[in-house]
């Protein structure tokens, strides 16, 4: 994740995923949970579509595969729709705190997955270690212990934990579909998906639209959650998926809740405390464990690729340097 494209992925999911956490606990004051997030899609795909009309030729713009359709709903389903619905109707029974913790378990559920059904990727030891570093990080942010994350509210951490995994899997089987599709027009093609399920899980739980204050604070809510955390941050993390797989991908959602405590205590004037402070630097401790297994190799690997003028130094078994020319034997 050292590229600057890869970078800016990641902190834009971050920042905008951290603010749905923010902006769901004022939304919902205006907005029955499913019928919010629904209504999030419809603007999310809108806006979307439109982006992706623009910017990408014709031909780039239907699916061809069935990968790509793989993509689509795997995304649709799993990664955005089912992962957002349960989150919203979690987040009625439980603070923002313990949602955001139980929703952060998504990087973990990421590997054991990816373990399963990706076989290019794995979660080395140290990559583990870095994980869980983190997790105890988030853990300090929130100001979660065992007692309260065991105790009353078990019906909507359930939930969330379903968002969770819903998300992880997602993530798992988009980068498993391998389509042909650009992360940007598979996301559009996605939300309208989305759209639809969760409109019919909110027509099921018997919401409607005559219970929605629409108020100035409802509109910014939505818009937030519709734009900029809707089709700005996917455009971000999907983009991200496709470059770093779904392991890091994932590790987004560690972020977000950092960015959620910073949120709450700007704009809603929720205090930090000196565990926040702690959990801040165990997070970047698990980041910098998970990112040194990266730089293991890169040593040898830039030394490989310097320019040899038809030779190559090669390292015998006494430890000298001897030289070997082009049409020398393999061995």
């Amino acid at each position: 994740m050292v590229e600057k494209r890869a970078l800016a992925f990641f902190a834009l999911a971050s920042v905008f995923f951290g603010g749905v956490f923010v902006a769901a606990k004022a939304g919902q004051a205006y907005f029955p949970p499913l019928l919010f997030v629904a209504l999030r899609f419809d603007v999310a795909a809108a806006v979307l579509l439109g982006y992706a009309a623009v910017t990408t030729a014709r031909e780039d713009l239907l699916p061809r595969t069935r990968g790509d359709v793989a993509g689509i709903l795997a995304t649709g389903v799993l990664a955005i729709g089912l992962a957002n619905g349960l989150l919203f109707v979690g987040q009625q029974y439980v603070s923002s705190a313990v949602g955001s913790i139980i929703f952060s378990l998504s990087p973990i559920f990421t590997p054991l997955l990816a373990a399963f059904l990706l076989s290019d990727e794995r979660l080395s030891r140290r990559g583990t270690v870095g994980v869980l570093v983190g997790l105890l990080g988030v853990a300090f942010v929130v100001g979660v212990n065992p007692e309260n994350l065991l105790g009353g509210g078990v019906v909507g951490k359930a939930i969330i934990l379903g968002s969770a995994a819903s998300a992880a899997l997602g993530s798992v089987l988009i980068h498993r579909a391998d389509g042909t599709l650009s992360s940007t027009v598979r996301t559009a093609w996605a939300l309208p998906v989305s759209a639809l399920m969760v409109h019919g899980m909110s027509l099921g739980a018997g919401e409607s639209l005559s219970a929605v204050s629409w108020t100035p604070a409802a509109f910014a809510a939505l818009v937030y959650v519709s734009v900029f955390a809707g089709a700005v941050a996917y455009i971000a993390y999907f983009g991200l998926l496709d470059q770093v797989g779904a392991i890091r991908a994932s590790l987004v959602f560690y972020v977000s809740p950092v960015v959620a405590t910073l949120g709450g205590w700007a704009l809603l004037g929720e205090s930090i405390s000196l565990s926040t402070v702690a959990g801040f630097g165990v997070i970047f401790a698990g980041f910098a464990i998970l990112g040194s297994e990266d730089s293991e190799g890169w040593l040898p690997e830039f030394v490989a690729r310097l320019p040899t003028g038809g030779s190559s130094k090669v390292l015998t078994d006494g430890g000298r340097d001897t030289e070997c020319r082009t049409g020398c034997d393999a061995d």
